[in-house]
């Protein structure tokens, strides 16, 4: 079992900057896929960003692409999503998952644990 902590949310203004960290306990997430979704309130979950186990390949929403960037800390066991330019749209909870297969797909049924959510909040 893995046990997925986040931490890093906040408030900060639009056209700022964030690091979300995922601390990984119980197991190495060596063999994991990690990724990053986000539910803003009163909509569904969605799918942000993901890495796949080697580190190799990463997908990134459209809507963060260029500006958010997954890291993935083996020593550390701790997966990063560093967010820039942010904008009020990005406000919502975050939350850190990892999936057995090792491959990201966008559908969070895919992913086996998740973590409680950090909360992004962007003002104008």
């Amino acid at each position: 079992q893995l046990q997925l902590v986040e931490s890093g949310g906040g408030l900060v203004q639009a056209g700022g900057s964030l690091r979300l960290s995922c601390a990984v306990s119980g197991r190495s997430l060596e063999y994991y896929a990690m990724a990053w979704f986000r539910q803003a309130p009163g909509k569904e979950r969605e799918f942000v960003v993901g890495v796949n186990w080697s580190g190799t390949g990463t997908d990134y929403a459209d809507s963060v692409k260029g500006r958010f960037t997954i890291s993935r800390d083996k020593d550390k066991n701790t997966v990063h999503l560093h967010m820039h330019s942010l904008q009020p749209e990005d406000t919502a909870v975050y939350y850190c998952a990892a999936a057995r297969s090792g491959i990201v797909l966008r559908v969070d049924s895919a992913y086996n644990f998740w973590g409680q959510g950090t909360q992004v909040t962007v003002s104008s």
